[in-house]
């Protein structure tokens, strides 16, 4: 029995919920709501330590580690294997995996808070920051989040490398742009691991109003893509199904208050 204990805006519980889909597996979800902090009650600690989503227990085995977890299910059911087997194909895999969980997942945070996070929070007055604020504890996403946060809500884009944040971001857009030059998915001809890591990133980007960033003619193999992405059978369940309806609306509406400041950064004509 697969059951993941995953929450509807967690870019790493929308890849493993994508690569479950893939791979055509049945699953039970238990639904954490990070937004109200039951990530971190001792029953869910006691599974994932470091208090974060996802979480996948098969049969009694518990596996984190969103990159870690798809490639459990790839070597644990063998079937339909979504890791290509050409070696070259899948080195290329492992380079965009790696990419997004060294790098766009740090800047997709950091870009999540100063788009659309920082609106929303500013709105709960002096008293809701606070709150919120405390709500971190020592040892969540890194040693300094709790501090991060703050200047993110407070600063905006103003805030210390916010620049370089959303230049690191748009720069893998561009590597996709010249991977996806002459093939329609990142590590080649078939739909892989590469293509579902890249998805949540590249979406939290469009949930934000951010599509300013590939459309227009600026990166049309990216737009082609992500049309491609979303018209396949695993998408729908694995990524609006879950969305709730008030973040989605929050990201949509603060991310278009925000476009003009980032499309600046960009130099993106508007």
């Amino acid at each position: 029995m697969l059951e993941l204990y995953h929450h509807g805006s967690s870019v790493c519980a929308a890849k493993v919920r994508l690569y479950l889909g893939e791979k055509g597996l049945d699953w039970t979800g238990h639904y954490i709501d990070i937004l109200k902090g039951e990530q971190f009650t001792p029953e869910y600690m006691k599974l994932n330590p470091k208090a974060v989503v996802p979480t996948l227990v098969h049969d009694g085995t518990v596996v984190r580690d969103s990159s870690n977890i798809c490639e459990y299910l790839d070597d644990v059911f063998p079937d339909r294997q979504v890791r290509p087997d050409d070696p070259v194909a899948r080195a290329e895999v492992r380079y965009w995996t790696k990419a997004v969980d060294e790098d766009l997942h740090p800047a997709c945070g950091a870009m999540t808070f100063m788009t659309s996070h920082r609106h929303t929070i500013r709105a709960l007055g002096e008293e809701g920051l606070k709150k919120f604020l405390d709500s971190t504890p020592p040892f969540s996403v890194t040693a300094d989040w709790h501090e991060q946060k703050k200047i993110f809500v407070r600063d905006g884009y103003d805030a210390p490398d916010a620049h370089k944040k959303v230049k690191l971001y748009d720069s893998y857009l561009q590597k996709m742009e010249t991977a996806l030059r002459d093939r329609n998915w990142l590590a080649g001809d078939d739909y892989t691991f590469a293509d579902i890591a890249m998805t949540p990133y590249v979406m939290r980007l469009d949930m934000m109003s951010m599509q300013g960033m590939w459309q227009g003619g600026r990166l049309p193999k990216v737009e082609a893509w992500l049309e491609q992405v979303k018209a396949r059978d695993n998408f729908q369940g694995a990524i609006w199904d879950w969305m709730p309806d008030e973040l989605t609306n929050q990201l949509a509406e603060n991310g278009a208050k925000s476009w003009p400041e980032v499309a600046e950064i960009l130099n993106i004509d508007q």
